[in-house]
C-alpha cells in the first residue's frame, strides 16, 4: 500500500506542471487582444502560414522596409517572403518531422537555446496562405519587429549561415531570443501580431488560436 501510494505522489509530481501548462496555455490561446475588426478596406496585405504545427509571417516583397530586405537572398522573382523563428538545433537538425527525436524535441522544449531566422522566398501567394489586412502602421510595426529580430554583426549586417537551408529558397540567419516551452515559434508570431496592434491571442505556444482568430 506504501509502495502505491509514493508511486502516486511521484505520478502527480510528475503530470502536474506539464497538465497546468496545458491548461493555462490553452485558456490564454482563447483569449484575444488588439479585437479589433478585420477591416478590409485595410491597404496592405500580410499572410500567414502552418506547417500544422509551426507559424510563419509572409509579407510582400514591396511592403518590407529597407532594413529587413538588406543583405536577404532573392532575385527579380521573389515576392513574398516568409519569416518564422525557432530553436536552432531543432531547426538545423530536424528538417522534417521523421528526423525529430525525443533528444531534440526535448532540448528545444525546456533548455534556453539560441534561435535562427528562417526565411523562405515565393514568387506567388500559395493557396493555403491566411490573409490579414493591416494598415500603414501596423505593417510598419511588423517589419520593425521582425527586423528587430535578426541578430546583426558588428558591421550591422544579417548573419546567414550558408548552405543550411532546406531548398533552393529559404535561408536562415542567427537571431535573438531564446527558445522555450515558453517562447515558442508561434508565441514569436504571436507577439509580432499583438505588438503591432493586429489580433491576436493573448499567448499562446500553438499555431491554431491565431490561424482561427483570422480565418
Amino acid at each position: 500500500m506504501r509502495l502505491i501510494k509514493r508511486i502516486l505522489k511521484y505520478l502527480i509530481i510528475i503530470l502536474t506542471p506539464p497538465l497546468l501548462y496545458l491548461i493555462i496555455s490553452l485558456v490564454l490561446t482563447h483569449i484575444p487582444v488588439n479585437n479589433i475588426k478585420n477591416d478590409h478596406n485595410k491597404p496592405h496585405t500580410i499572410y500567414l502560414s502552418s506547417n500544422g504545427v509551426h507559424l510563419d509571417i509572409i509579407i510582400q516583397k514591396d511592403d518590407l522596409i529597407s532594413a529587413v530586405l538588406k543583405d536577404q537572398i532573392y532575385n527579380t522573382k521573389t515576392q513574398y517572403f516568409s519569416f518564422g523563428w525557432g530553436d536552432k538545433s531543432f531547426y538545423i537538425e530536424t528538417p522534417n518531422w521523421a528526423d525529430l527525436t525525443i533528444t531534440n524535441g526535448f532540448k528545444a522544449l525546456f533548455l534556453e537555446s539560441p534561435t535562427l531566422l528562417h526565411v523562405t522566398r515565393y514568387s506567388s501567394i500559395q493557396n493555403d496562405w491566411i490573409e490579414l489586412k493591416v494598415d500603414k502602421k501596423q505593417l510598419k510595426k511588423i517589419n520593425e519587429y521582425i527586423y528587430k529580430t535578426f541578430q546583426l554583426d558588428s558591421d550591422q549586417k544579417k548573419v546567414l549561415l550558408p548552405g543550411l537551408g532546406y531548398y533552393i529558397n529559404d535561408d536562415f540567419y542567427e537571431a535573438k531570443g531564446s527558445y522555450s516551452c515558453f517562447k515558442t515559434c508561434n508565441s514569436w508570431v504571436n507577439s509580432g501580431l499583438k505588438k503591432s496592434n493586429i489580433k491576436a491571442c493573448l499567448w499562446t505556444p500553438y499555431d491554431f488560436g491565431v490561424l482561427n482568430m483570422h480565418q
